[in-house]
């Protein structure tokens, strides 16, 4: 089963897309750093107590994976719920955004969406892994992508009808949809990766994790170089 060292690959975009891109955009349209770090830990916080509750329900209707230490590999859909709401929170502000900048200028905009869109393919791809591995088939992995994706097209049609209203919103929404990621990556993937500690399964995940790290890094490259 391929799929444990895969995921290697989805945390990589993860914690690249977090920050090479989505803390420092919603730390420099902050007005208070501070602030701004307080709407991150609180997120972390949140995203606790929602997989607590997921947990929780889950412990209630059959036997709890918590308490056997032969569970599955897949975790029941609770990275799933978590990543699939930060993701539609991002793509929401991503849509925000892109409204923006086509209200500003046409040129602006056409290339403040491509650069979204590259950054997109890859977190989209770890995406994807992380959902199979919530136990969800290709096809329900896929249509819950798309739907996540739809966040995009609402964000731009509600930025562009109250851009005015919402810019105050975008560093606290950016905050929140890091923190999801953050926590999915940190609390959720990264310690299923420890159960696998040979040595060819450790340097696996590692050069995964920097391959997907590097395709975000990679897309700023390119985003620059159109600029």
């Amino acid at each position: 089963d391929r799929l444990p060292i895969l995921i290697s690959f989805a945390v990589g975009p993860l914690l690249g897309a977090v920050y090479l891109d989505i803390l420092p955009h919603a730390f420099g349209e902050a007005e208070n750093v501070r602030t701004m770090a307080a709407t991150v830990l609180g997120g972390i916080l949140l995203f606790f107590v929602v997989e607590k509750l997921v947990l929780w329900r889950h412990c209630h209707e059959e036997q709890c994976e918590a308490h056997d230490p032969h569970r599955p590999a897949n975790d029941h859909g609770r990275s799933a719920l978590m990543i699939t709401i930060g993701d539609t929170v991002h793509n929401f502000v991503d849509g925000i955004l892109i409204a923006a900048a086509f209200l500003a200028d046409v040129q602006i905009g056409i290339v403040t969406a491509l650069a979204i869109m590259a950054h997109e393919v890859p977190q989209e791809v770890g995406d994807f892994l992380i959902l199979l591995n919530s136990g969800y088939s290709k096809r329900k992995a896929f249509a819950v992508n798309m739907l996540t994706s739809v966040a995009m097209v609402v964000g731009g049609l509600v930025g562009y009808a109250a851009l005015s209203v919402l810019e105050q919103w975008i560093p606290t929404l950016l905050g929140l949809a890091a923190a999801s990621m953050l926590y999915v990556s940190v609390a959720d993937l990264i310690p299923g990766l420890h159960k696998r500690p040979e040595l060819h399964h450790s340097a696996a995940e590692i050069v995964l994790i920097g391959f997907g790290i590097a395709a975000i890094g990679l897309a700023h490259v390119a985003v620059q170089h159109v600029h």
